[in-house]
């Protein structure tokens, strides 16, 4: 590796700034292999450059089991990453901090590389904690709303889980990674506090025999003062666009009574998606009701009014009892709502084999 076939087969990157950053979409994508090979070239060639590492989490000195190092452990599932007391922090300071698996194992391969490239017989850094710059656990101020915050991240992550399992793109074993993660931290999915309001609407749903072809599902959204608004599927519309239209008139103060989607609209768009495009149902999604939306404030100004609102809902929560169609997930992400799901199926053309 650290010879003129392994770092020096690389292009040399001249540079002219003393401090260079190297960043990259996320892991594994080459950042450490490009300062490495960098650092081999600018020591043949007589400068004495080196490296750090700008990483957030886990953060060192916060304890192992602090609920952020757990969320961190939450977030990478999929890497099968876990956080340890670094032992090599420990025996070189007698110390303790906080690091994970991959660096720690790696270290001892990282250290002799380094000693090689500068010939030297001692590594100037001592652990893989060494290498990090990290103030982030230095700025947290309010520990204990920074672990809530924590704790429904790791609920967050368990339920993003349950979506890609329940749809294929995730496996049994980080859904399950996930789900004792969670436990860990001893949380529950009905800790976050949309979740049981969502399956209330659901069971309301069905209860008034509403709901969509035999489908009953709930959505519930929180606002920034804790109050929680509630909407359900319906032949018209979907839980997602239920529940944000109801909270836009909510926040704009118009009755719930009031109707600011255009019933022609509304009778338009629901022909076009049967009549005309041949599917299989005409309720709307988020996404279409955020059009429907936009062209009734045209000449409503109720609706008006309540579009104006949708600004106020970045950042907000939601959950929903089913699985979200694309144009429900499309809205949602528009909007900068966080949403989870339960991931029950809401048709009987899906399967999970």
């Amino acid at each position: 590796i650290v010879s003129p076939q392994g770092y020096g087969k690389n292009d040399y990157i001249e540079t002219k700034k003393p401090v260079v950053i190297v960043t990259a979409p996320g892991p594994g994508s080459g950042k450490l292999s490009v300062c490495l090979s960098q650092f081999y070239h600018d020591h043949k060639q007589g400068i004495n450059s080196g490296y750090a590492k700008f990483e957030t989490f886990p953060i060192w000195n916060l304890p192992l089991k602090h609920p952020v190092n757990v969320a961190y452990e939450a977030a990478t599932v999929d890497l099968a990453d876990f956080n340890l007391i670094d032992p090599h922090h420990l025996e070189a300071y007698n110390k303790i901090s906080v690091n994970y698996n991959r660096d720690v194992e790696a270290f001892p391969i990282l250290k002799n590389i380094i000693m090689k490239i500068t010939g030297s017989k001692n590594s100037y850094y001592n652990s893989p904690t060494d290498m990090g710059v990290n103030r982030a656990g230095f700025g947290i101020i309010d520990d204990e709303g920074t672990k809530t915050a924590a704790r429904q991240e790791i609920i967050r992550r368990f339920f993003r889980h349950n979506l890609e399992f329940a749809i294929g793109s995730g496996t049994k074993e980080e859904f399950d990674r996930a789900e004792t993660i969670m436990e860990s931290a001893g949380v529950k999915p009905e800790d976050r506090p949309v979740v049981l309001p969502a399956r209330s609407a659901a069971e309301e749903c069905k209860e008034k025999g509403k709901g969509n072809k035999g489908y009953f599902c709930g959505a519930a959204i929180e606002l920034q003062d804790g109050s929680i608004i509630t909407g359900k599927n319906s032949t018209l519309m979907h839980a997602a666009s239920s529940a944000v239209i109801n909270v836009i008139k909510h926040l704009a103060g118009i009755d719930d009574a009031v109707h600011i989607l255009k019933p022609e609209i509304m009778s338009d768009l629901s022909r076009l998606k049967k009549e005309i495009l041949s599917l299989s149902s005409e309720s709307l999604n988020l996404d279409e009701i955020l059009v429907a939306l936009s062209i009734s404030a045209h000449t409503d100004n109720n609706a008006k009014r309540a579009l104006s609102k949708l600004k106020e809902l970045r950042g907000r929560e939601l959950h929903s009892t089913h699985l979200p169609t694309p144009g429900d997930e499309a809205g949602l992400r528009k909007l900068g709502i966080n949403f989870t799901t339960d991931a029950i199926p809401s048709s009987s053309l899906f399967f999970n084999i």
